[in-house]
């Protein structure tokens, strides 16, 4: 087929069909020498060319020659492809089981690590690279930018996927994270939340090697959602929250001096700073960078206003709390002042009973009415 100029896709697709109508056959000891035999048979026909077969079906192909343990060369060839399109990778084709005997943890952690090394040694070389692996485009630094993004993204999920088993060994763990360059991850908090979780599941382990654990983090790179978070978080070492604190301060510091600045450049030149500064601006970032800031800034606005909320629900019972105190106090001063009152009255009551009774308002009332009597009967 080759030699008659049949396309690679053509032959990929060949072969998958192959593969999984001779390896669906039921697993015994007579079929496994056989289909160790079809796995390293189909491992040494696969086009050199990348996307020729789908990467899922080279995921598994590595499991089924893990599992049924087929040759170093085989098994590193695949590691190799692999590692050559690992950005078109999903986190279900990371986890590999571990089928080998006495391997502790739930998944093959050391493959993937192997093929993450071979995935940034790529990258360090992709200038020397063929025009076969630049997939016919201008700009191979941007493509190799951008796979490193989507591979990093990958890469902390999976942390976070093996993060939680506790026989995960602290330099496995680490030798995954360290495996990327360090410009691959522009935001560090799928690797916080990672290293958290960690943290949480093992949580034995010695102050010195939690601050190793934690010195991979770049936490001046964490979101205001992130940072506030590490900045409460007890799992971390002092010498980390104090770090996330300090970075924090920077932030609204800076935040602060960036509104003034725009204030006073507004009042100044309103339209002329604002069509200067949106047409630099739009210079200055690609649209994917554009589009992240924007992201970025709807977060933190999102974060102000839910803070704002929380602080008005606080005023809000604080208010209540001393309208009820002073309903309270109020109250009780009516009461007694009313008091006061009523006695004020009983008291004026009795003096005027008691003044009533006196002899003189008697008897000067008695000939008033003796005198009205009188006048009545004469007419």
């Amino acid at each position: 087929m080759k030699c008659r100029g049949v396309r690679p896709e053509s032959i990929g697709a060949s072969l998958v069909s192959y593969a999984q109508k001779e390896l669906m056959k039921k697993v015994d000891s007579v079929s496994t020498n056989y289909e160790r035999l079809v796995v390293e048979t189909v491992i040494s026909l696969l086009p050199i060319e990348k996307l020729a077969v789908p990467v899922s079906f080279l995921f598994g192909l590595l499991r089924s020659a893990v599992m049924l343990d087929c040759t170093i060369a085989c098994r590193l060839d695949l590691e190799r492809r692999i590692g050559s399109q690992l950005d078109i990778a999903t986190l279900d084709d990371l986890l590999i089981p571990s089928f080998r005997n006495g391997c502790e943890t739930l998944f093959d952690v050391d493959t993937v690590h192997r093929i993450l090394v071979i995935f940034s040694q790529q990258d360090d070389c992709v200038d020397d690279m063929d025009d076969v692996y630049i997939f016919e485009s201008d700009t191979p630094h941007w493509l190799s930018q951008s796979a490193l993004l989507k591979v990093s993204k990958l890469v902390d999920n999976y942390l976070a996927e093996i993060a939680p088993d506790a026989n995960v060994k602290l330099a496995q763990f680490m030798a995954i994270v360290e495996a990327l360059p360090a410009h691959a991850r522009t935001i560090h908090d799928g690797l916080y939340r990672a290293i958290d979780m960690y943290l949480k599941a093992h949580q034995r382990i010695m102050e010195a090697d939690k601050k190793k654990l934690c010195k991979l983090v770049d936490f001046q790179k964490l979101s205001q959602e992130a940072g506030a978070h590490a900045a409460q978080n007890e799992r971390l070492p002092l010498q980390s929250m104090i770090q996330v604190l300090y970075f924090e301060q920077l932030r609204l510091r800076n935040a602060l001096c960036c509104s003034y600045a725009d204030e006073d450049r507004k009042s100044v030149h309103h339209h002329q700073s604002r069509r200067i500064g949106t047409g630099a601006f739009s210079a200055a970032l690609s649209p994917r960078d554009n589009y992240a800031s924007l992201r970025q800034e709807n977060r933190e606005l999102k974060l102000e206003l839910s803070r704002i909320r929380m602080r008005l629900n606080d005023l809000e019972k604080e208010h209540i709390h001393m309208k009820r105190n002073m309903e309270k106090s109020h109250s009780g001063k009516f009461m007694s002042s009313f008091s006061r009152k009523i006695d004020k009255l009983r008291f004026f009551g009795h003096c005027s009973s008691r003044g009533s009774s006196s002899p003189s308002r008697q008897s000067r009332f008695k000939g008033d009415s003796g005198n009205m009597c009188k006048s009545i009967v004469d007419n």
